[in-house]
This record gives C-alpha cells, structure tokens and sequence, in this order.
C-alpha cells in the first residue's frame, strides 16, 4: 500500500457522465489536496486544456486493489 500524501500526484479516471473527459478512457492529472483515509482523497484534477477543478471524497485506487469499473477514481501514477 502506498500512503497518499498531500501534494502528489495520481491520476483522475473520470466518469462517463463526467465533463472532465473528452475521450472514453482519458486518466488527467491531479493533485492530492486532502487525505481522508488511505483510499479517499480529495483532488485538483487538471483537464486538458489546463483548468482544474476541485473533486471531493474520491476514491484511491491501491496497487494491490482490482481497478474500480465506472471511473470517477484515481490511482497512482505507473512510473518506469
């Protein structure tokens, strides 16, 4: 497990219904602003013109976890 922090960055998988994705599949950067637990966090998630928006209360999808269907999550960024 890893432990989110204020201040890194994951990636936001939105939502079908969610304006933030202009193409099915799109994961945007975001930054942690607040840590509630170890799999929810609240966000500023950066689209693709570069304007952000605040989303509350997401859930942190771990390494170890099975990836949530739907979207409307976030998970770490893969390094390599």
């Amino acid at each position: 497990m890893i432990k989110p922090t204020v201040g890194r960055i994951v990636l936001y998988v939105p939502a079908s219904y969610d304006s933030l994705a202009y193409d099915a599949g799109d994961k945007l950067p975001a930054i942690i602003t607040k840590v509630w637990s170890d799999r929810c966090v609240n966000l500023a998630v950066f689209d693709a013109d570069g304007k952000h928006v605040a989303k509350t209360s997401v859930g942190l999808a771990q390494p170890e976890d099975a990836t949530p269907s739907g979207g409307g999550f976030c998970e770490w960024m893969p390094y390599r």
